[in-house]
């Protein structure tokens, strides 16, 4: 068997083992809960995948659990540098056709892994000085392998893993960066859409999913650069590499702060020492609290075919039975592991945590405009709002003394929310991520950005507004009964 090659790296680096905070997944119920990962997944119009060994497509247990279980497969090894140009401009594949025929053949979709990695590279590649030399065969080589598979790959890793581990928050070192300078990332992205314009590329890498490491940090300023630049980009990979206990505190924040560029986010390989079940859960969990984090794939299918084996981080044992870790998934993916603190036809309060003051209508106004502040809690019906269904797992906030509903006035940090005629416009449709207890923050769909107390002002008459989702306390609300 071929190993995955994070091992190396995964001895080298710790891995954050603060639990996630318990969250609510808002998938809606079905009347006949799915009975299987892609089909639960689907649901909500996501896939759930898993990496694929070509050499293993003729173990009939393996194949028949990725067939029922996985609408999406990633190619392990199969398409990496090594495996289709192991010498200059002689390209062999064999293994990867292999893979990606039989994705064809079972209508899954198949996932591209990896175009441009400073690992797995061969060492003809790694000699090269000149940097003519380097570009051009980075591009035959994209242009190559993208190009045989154009139409197939519903998403590639264009490149892999190219930010240094630590705190400098910079590319690493490698024939690439050391050759080509910092701009190789941009090139071999736009190379790529050149190559498969119908493909969804990604930036692919491991430990970015603590939203305060500077490695984190380092590829959400890549992102947003080349977003901001019409660089093509649309998706980032989040490998999800986790030990016992499971994702950090802030993984859903990192989803939701790098889906606020524009970009889908996926994870792409995960795995988590000894698959408790709540860690399994929860990462799943925060994938479901965010639109646009469109899909999960576990970094194999049984114990004895990760990379990772004597950790058994899998959702299926060595004899492919399915684990307490699947079950949980699945309720998740459900929708029936809990329901969503949100009852239609209920009045609330939303009560900053930071501050116990409630959000209201400014002056109690019914007029259209008026905007959203917090004050000391009353008993008057501005400070009161129910929730109405807006579909695709988000809710308007209707103010119960004028019926309007609130509205983010623009895209950017810091615009106000006002309260405006009901037009279900995406402005005034909300996403309800919950902290457990009922207490939510509030994610507007149209900007990726939270409900905020400006400032984190505990003063009356405090403006309320959206900022890049935190969750620290003044974007958390206790839900009140009214």
């Amino acid at each position: 068997m071929t190993l995955h090659p994070h091992t190396a790296r995964w001895l080298r680096s710790a891995v954050v083992s603060v639990a996630v905070a318990s969250a609510v997944t808002l998938v809606p119920s079905t009347a006949e809960a799915a009975t299987t990962l892609g089909a639960a997944a689907a649901q909500s119009g996501r896939y759930f995948g898993t990496a694929v060994a070509g050499g293993k497509l003729g173990d009939s247990q393996y194949t028949t659990i990725l067939n029922r279980e996985f609408n999406s497969i990633t190619a392990e090894n199969e398409m990496k540098w090594d495996h289709t140009e192991p010498s200059r401009n002689n390209f062999t594949f064999g293994s990867a056709d292999r893979i990606a025929n039989h994705a064809r053949s079972q209508g899954k979709q198949l996932r591209g892994h990896t175009l441009v990695w400073h690992s797995q590279l061969p060492d003809w590649v790694k000699a090269i000085r000149d940097a003519n030399t380097l570009r051009s065969v980075m591009n035959n080589h994209i242009n190559t392998v993208a190009g045989r598979y154009r139409g197939q790959i519903h998403s590639w890793d264009v490149v892999n893993e190219a930010f240094a581990d630590g705190g400098s928050g910079q590319l690493r070192p490698s024939v690439f960066r050391d050759v080509l300078g910092n701009g190789f990332i941009e090139e071999a992205f736009r190379t790529a859409r050149t190559a498969d314009p119908g493909a969804k590329l990604c930036y692919n890498d491991y430990s970015i999913e603590d939203w305060n490491s500077a490695k984190t940090q380092g590829v959400y300023n890549l992102v947003r650069d080349f977003k901001s630049r019409g660089v093509p980009i649309d998706c980032v990979g989040l490998q999800a590499h986790f030990g016992s206990g499971g994702a950090p505190g802030t993984f859903q924040t990192t989803i939701a702060n790098m889906a606020a560029l524009g970009v889908d986010v996926q994870i792409t390989e995960l795995d988590i020492a000894q698959a408790g079940s709540t860690q399994y859960a929860n990462a799943v969990k925060a994938c479901l609290n965010v639109q646009r984090c469109t899909g999960i794939t576990t970094w194999g299918i049984r114990d004895s075919d990760s990379w990772r084996g004597s950790e058994n981080p899998l959702l299926f044992d060595r004899s492919g039975n399915k684990k307490p870790a699947y079950e949980s998934v699945l309720a998740a993916l459900n929708g029936t592991s809990s329901g969503s603190p949100i009852q239609i036809g209920v009045n609330y309060r939303l009560v900053a945590q930071h501050s116990s003051k409630a959000a209201e209508i400014a002056n109690s106004s019914t007029s259209a405009g008026a905007t959203l502040r917090q004050w000391s809690v009353t008993s008057g019906t501005n400070q009161q709002f129910d929730f109405l269904d807006a579909g695709a797992g988000y809710y308007r906030i209707r103010a119960r003394h004028s019926g309007l509903v609130l509205q983010a006035s623009g895209t950017s940090s810091g615009a106000d929310i006002s309260q405006q005629p009901d037009t279900n416009a995406t402005s005034q449709q909300w996403q309800v991520v919950d902290h457990g207890g009922s207490v939510i923050s509030l994610v507007n769909r149209q900007s990726g950005l939270a409900l905020d107390v400006w400032e984190v002002s505990t003063a009356d008459g405090a403006r309320i507004s959206q900022w890049t989702l935190t969750g620290n306390a003044n974007q958390r609300f206790q839900l009140q009964r009214a």
